[in-house]
């Protein structure tokens, strides 16, 4: 068995050369009929007469086929077609020749003429190909690297995307409120808003506090019970809708009346009135709003707008006009740079029959307008 597997390994290896025993075997017949030998077969002949054994003769044959050239080559291989297209051509008289002793018939006469059409065997055109292990290995080593190559680069792909997505993911949830602030618009359908002469015209008021801003196509709860005006309880309040500052009288009552409201907000932060205010900076001058507390409806129509620092607390303070409403909100949205102040007079009921407030004494105001809620980085961060 061992054997054998050898010499399956040794026939691969000289598998693509011509057979030393096809030559040996060629060489005795070419003697026998006293034909003349080439270069190759002489050489043959002469390892063929030595002493060595089968083994060594093909060892000899193998070295002596690779120090050739390739036109040397290509000689071995021709002779070799040469010798068998001579066999196949003896054979073939050898069969015609038994053929003529018997009677002859339509079916020899059709089998002599094919012997005439195929006496003359077709020979190779082209030189057969060297085998080149090398060549293969390399060919081998080049579809590896290239191989690698694309993975390389589609895992610098694969990996540059997945970076984009995390960043995008990370930035989005962080300051979301900057990316949602272009997609926030007014309704279009919303036309001015109405002046209203009688307090029963548009039927009666429910006993909801709310702010009504129809140019903005806005509605929502206004908290009045705000424990203190520090910050932090001024968010909280935010969360519920915007806020009544405490140090500033209620509505229906004579003064300045403030209320503050977000322009934006982290969509990952508590309460759905982040961008209550999102869209003041679109009411101007002329424009009115309603605000509904105890049942009662107040109309404001604005007379005033302007962009101010955070620290600019004068604007809770009493203004020019004996009955009014001051909306705050941070600007630009998305940042707390800034307050828009939105000053507007009422004008519905008359505010001569205002009664007075009940919080003009209050001495104590903070230092600082509120701001809108912070970011989940500063939550995270401080």
């Amino acid at each position: 068995a061992a054997v054998n597997i050898l010499r399956g390994k040794l026939d691969a290896l000289y598998g693509h050369e011509p057979s030393a025993k096809e030559e040996v075997k060629e060489v005795k017949e070419l003697v026998a009929e006293h034909e003349q030998l080439s270069k190759h077969q002489k050489y043959m002949k002469q390892l063929t007469e030595s002493d060595k054994d089968t083994a060594e003769v093909q060892t000899a044959w193998h070295e002596y086929y690779q120090a050739l050239s390739k036109d040397e080559k290509l000689e071995v291989w021709q002779e070799f077609y040469d010798e068998q297209s001579r066999l196949k051509a003896q054979k073939t008289a050898d069969a015609l020749t038994k053929a003529d002793k018997k009677p002859t018939g339509p079916i020899s006469q059709r089998a002599r003429s094919l012997h005439f059409d195929q006496t003359k065997p077709e020979r190779p055109k082209a030189s057969p190909k060297t085998h080149h292990p090398n060549t293969k290995v390399a060919n081998i080593h080049h579809k590896v690297k290239k191989i690698k190559d694309n993975h390389h680069v589609r895992s610098l792909i694969f990996g540059f995307s997945m970076g984009l997505v995390v960043i995008f993911v990370l930035l989005f949830s962080f300051f979301n409120e900057r990316f949602l602030i272009p997609f926030i618009r007014p309704n279009t359908n919303v036309s001015a808003t109405p002046i209203i002469v009688d307090a029963n015209s548009n039927g009666p008021v429910g006993p909801e506090a709310k702010i009504i801003i129809p140019k903005i196509n806005l509605e929502a709860p206004v908290v009045y019970d705000i424990p203190s005006i520090e910050e932090k309880s001024v968010q909280e309040g935010l969360q519920r809708g915007v806020v009544h500052y405490g140090t500033t009288p209620n509505p229906g009552e004579k003064g300045n009346s403030v209320i503050f409201g977000h322009s934006s907000g982290n969509i990952l932060n508590k309460g759905k009135y982040k961008f209550a205010f999102l869209l003041l900076k679109s009411v101007d001058v002329g424009d009115t709003f309603i605000i509904q507390k105890d049942s009662k409806r107040y109309v404001y129509k604005v007379y005033n707008k302007y962009v101010t620092t955070p620290e600019d607390v004068s604007v809770l303070q009493p203004g020019d006009r004996p009955a009014m409403m001051t909306l705050i909100t941070c600007d630009p949205p998305g940042t707390s740079s800034n307050r828009l102040i939105t000053q507007a007079e009422q004008i519905f009921p008359d505010p001569k029959n205002n009664t007075a407030s009940a919080v003009e004494n209050v001495v104590s105001q903070p230092q600082k307008l509120p701001s809108n809620s912070e970011s989940l980085w500063h939550r995270l961060f401080n």
